[in-house]
């Protein structure tokens, strides 16, 4: 993502975050490892280290340090005050116990997607996608759900601040083949697929809107290829779950 020119990052806090960043992908470092992959003194990386670790965000384990379950605390509060979340978990749920794959709840934060629930039906299959996982919106079809479904304005901002890259070789990453599909999914209602964030696996996203008709978050089931093809992808399940999102939409305009 580019940087806006006004933007005046502060050093220590981007520091403090870029030594977290490292924890996340190492699971645990010390601080010799931590410097080197920064590329920074190492009386710099133990300051800010002691200081995450005076306020709880990381844990010590002898000479190395690992991030903390402070943030668990701070995501489930976040995912549990959006109205998408309580009204949407029960059809989540039942979305997937019908149609015994895989379903998600998502939302858009800062122009990305962010996965805040999840159900597994008997047949699911697994992928990188989890709870708490941010994948750019025009990779998957949840993503390209709401893409279709925001304000014109804040749609075109999202694609002009991040670079539309691919995830798998069928993501579509020239933009004006991405505004035209958009546009079909402004029409049809819902979003497919095939292959374009995990190979193998296509999926149907459709659009959670508030009463003005703009995307709050979507619904998307995934599965096998091969499973998930023909009139199953492209009627039967967008039927189901355009019928589900309408049903949450009426919940949450009445919640």
């Amino acid at each position: 993502m580019a940087r806006h020119p006004d933007h005046r990052p502060v050093e220590t806090v981007e520091t403090a975050f870029d030594i977290l960043d490292v924890l996340r992908h190492t699971t645990s470092a010390g601080i010799t490892e931590i410097a080197d992959e920064l590329g920074l003194a190492k009386s710099t990386v133990y300051r800010h280290t002691k200081t995450l670790e005076s306020r709880g965000l990381v844990v010590r384990n002898g000479d190395t340090y690992r991030i903390s379950t402070w943030f668990l605390d701070y995501g489930i509060h976040v995912r549990n005050q959006h109205p998408l979340f309580d009204v949407a978990t029960p059809k989540v749920d039942e979305l997937a116990a019908e149609t015994d794959e895989k379903v998600w709840c998502v939302i858009e934060e800062n122009g990305v997607g962010v996965h805040i629930y999840g159900a597994e039906g008997r047949h699911s299959v697994r992928t990188h996608a989890r709870i708490g996982k941010r994948t750019a919106l025009h990779q998957f079809a949840a993503g390209k759900a709401i893409l279709a479904h925001l304000p014109a304005d804040r749609t075109e901002r999202i694609l002009d601040e991040y670079d539309l890259a691919a995830q798998t070789a069928q993501t579509i990453t020239d933009r004006d083949e991405l505004r035209s599909q958009l546009e079909t999914i402004r029409e049809r209602g819902y979003a497919l697929n095939y292959e374009e964030s995990v190979a193998g696996v296509h999926a149907v996203g459709a659009p959670v809107k508030d009463e003005s008709g703009d995307a709050i978050g979507a619904i998307s089931i995934a599965g096998p290829a091969n499973r998930l093809s023909g009139e199953l992808l492209t009627d039967d399940l967008p039927t189901l779950l355009l019928g589900a999102t309408n049903e949450i939409e009426i919940n949450l305009a009445h919640s």
